[in-house]
């Protein structure tokens, strides 16, 4: 989704700046263009609660945007809020990772546990169920939903890495471009047919967190689950995607 711009910031306006680098000039297309900086803060939440504050994350984009204001290059023919939305995000992104958060123990249930989604996913041509991973890992069921809530935002996490890649890649080989397109269309067209492949209350989730924007106790009350449910939904669905978008991008 693109941030609604506080103003027009026009062809003529980055001309003027290209030419001059007015700092007056770069703070208004500063300003501008600081709800893609808010958004992306807002929509990553759950990868940073606890670890940073807000504050120091928004700070981190606001960095990210202004490299962005000086990079920035109209004539191949993107628009400026996408092309910085890529680069707030794997800013805050690498800003994350960098913290070292991760307890030891939590890195390697996480491994543990993609590693089984990506092997039965590569035996079975589709998505492991519970049950199967379970079995997998020699534990019951009780004992992987409670692996899933403690994993939840380093999954998070890695899904949001392995996207930013794929994203950053191609956006190094031009706007724009005829390879760009198609690499944005194969890339939908990827996701989408990865979500169709979830169960029914994975996608319901995926729906409703990253399309319309629901907060996990938000969605917890649509679908009369509790939070940490709906937490584990989520991580089991994005580890499955990951498991999938690692397939197309040709890294399974």
């Amino acid at each position: 989704m693109q941030a609604v711009k506080e103003e027009c910031i026009t062809g003529e306006i980055w001309a003027r700046y290209r030419e001059s680098r007015s700092r007056e000039l770069r703070n208004r297309i500063l300003m501008a263009y600081m709800p893609v900086v808010t958004c992306n803060a807002r929509k990553m939440y759950p990868i940073f609660k606890g670890l940073a504050e807000t504050q120091d994350i928004v700070n981190q984009g606001v960095l990210a945007l202004m490299e962005c204001i000086d990079k920035y290059e109209p004539c191949r023919g993107v628009q400026f809020d996408s092309y910085a939305s890529i680069r707030v995000r794997g800013s805050i992104i690498d800003y994350v990772r960098k913290q070292d958060w991760i307890p030891r123990g939590a890195r390697k249930k996480y491994s543990d546990i993609q590693n089984a989604y990506q092997v039965l996913q590569s035996q079975n041509g589709r998505p492991a169920t519970d049950k199967e991973v379970a079995q997998l890992l020699g534990v019951d069921l009780t004992e992987l939903e409670h692996r899933l809530s403690e994993v939840a935002g380093l999954a998070v996490l890695s899904f949001e890495e392995l996207v930013q890649e794929n994203l950053s890649e191609e956006c190094e080989k031009g706007f724009g471009s005829p390879e760009r397109e198609l690499f944005e269309k194969e890339l939908r067209r990827a996701l989408a047919s990865a979500v169709d492949a979830l169960e029914e209350k994975e996608r319901l989730v995926v729906s409703l967190y990253y399309y319309e924007e629901l907060k996990m106790k938000e969605i917890a009350l649509v679908m009369g689950l509790t939070a940490s449910r709906v937490s584990q939904l989520h991580t089991k669905a994005i580890m499955k995607l990951k498991c999938m978008m690692k397939e197309y991008s040709g890294g399974g």
